[in-house]
């Protein structure tokens, strides 16, 4: 039997699962979980470059395995895990520190970002993050990986690293991760306040999170930015309005995409009218999500289940590798 591919995705817990991460993330590792070996983590470790307050971070990453449960990853088919819970990562985090060079971490552009961003707090974390993010992947043996345009040059700095130690030992053990290509699988989410994508970093009312209350959807959405509406027949929409449309592309039927494209189209529109549509079609779309997220964080023998059964499958790998890596560098064997 051919060996399915080894998929591997990671999320910080900075919050809330909105639209954006579903329809860009999720939703595909949901039908991905099916055809693939699937390991799905959420990053703990990255999270400390920012120094968070222990008892946000606990809550936050217990929220994400909980909001991705909900949004229908299932433990019996994919291994959902911490990433604190498999010590081996940070080894080999280790490990490839030693031969990673300051010139290339350096240039970096999320770690040029990131000290501009925060100029007091420019921690060797930060510096490091590409050989954790690499140790993520290779303590998995991972051969595919999804990523944004913010990480593909930390995916290729995996590439990098794992070359480089299967040309220093001379073995070809690593295997070289590839981006995965979700093709026209990828739907890009813009916000509510007229430009680019939706976010949490945006601001509050920018986006739209899984487990929102139906009234504070209809509120978000009701004061979405909006023009003055059309002048002309068939006027090119600007960005705010076609934002609107872009999120009743995924949420509402074609007929009433069509209806309002048509009053658009004809300068009839009224913007009020779309937002109150837009509105009951996210609240009724995310409804089973909203309640299926209430209805796990009141079980939390469940929650603490599927954690403890993640932690086991991954660690089952990266025991493997680690025990592998010790041998090939020379270090005596204590697995």
């Amino acid at each position: 039997m051919e060996k399915k591919p080894t998929v591997l995705s990671g999320i910080r817990p900075t919050g809330n699962l909105h639209l954006g991460n579903y329809f860009g993330a999720v939703k595909n590792f949901v039908k991905m979980q099916e055809t693939n070996d699937c390991y799905f983590f959420i990053a703990d470790y990255h999270m400390l470059t920012t120094h968070p307050n222990p008892k946000d971070l606990q809550g936050n990453v217990r929220q994400v395995i909980i909001e991705y449960l909900a949004a229908g990853l299932d433990p019996e088919k994919a291994t959902l895990y911490l990433q604190s819970d498999i010590p081996e990562t940070a080894e080999l985090y280790l490990f490839l520190n030693m031969n990673a060079y300051m010139g290339e971490l350096e240039r970096v552009t999320t770690f040029k970002e990131k000290a501009r961003k925060q100029p007091d707090n420019i921690n060797a974390g930060l510096l490091t993050y590409p050989t954790l993010m690499a140790a993520d992947i290779i303590i998995q043996r991972a051969h595919l990986v999804p990523v944004g345009k913010d990480q593909e040059q930390n995916l290729e700095m995996t590439r990098t690293f794992a070359r480089r130690f299967n040309r220093m030992y001379k073995v070809d053990y690593f295997p070289i991760p590839k981006a995965y290509n979700f093709n026209d699988e990828l739907v890009k989410i813009p916000g509510l306040d007229g430009s680019g994508k939706m976010g949490k970093s945006e601001g509050e009312g920018n986006a739209i999170f899984l487990n929102e209350d139906p009234k504070m959807i209809h509120k978000k959405v009701m004061r979405a930015v909006t023009d003055s509406g059309p002048t002309e027949m068939n006027q090119q929409k600007p960005e705010p309005i076609q934002n609107l449309f872009e999120l009743m592309k995924v949420v509402s039927k074609p007929d009433v995409i069509e209806h309002f494209n048509d009053q658009y189209n004809n300068c009839t529109i009224r913007y009020g009218d779309l937002k109150k549509q837009l509105a009951e079609d996210i609240i009724a779309f995310t409804a089973p999500f909203y309640e299926r997220i209430k209805e796990l964080s009141s079980n939390e023998d469940y929650i603490t289940k599927v954690i403890n059964m993640g932690a086991e499958k991954a660690r089952e790998n990266a025991v493997k590798t680690i025990r592998d890596v010790r041998e090939i560098i020379g270090f005596r064997k204590i697995y």
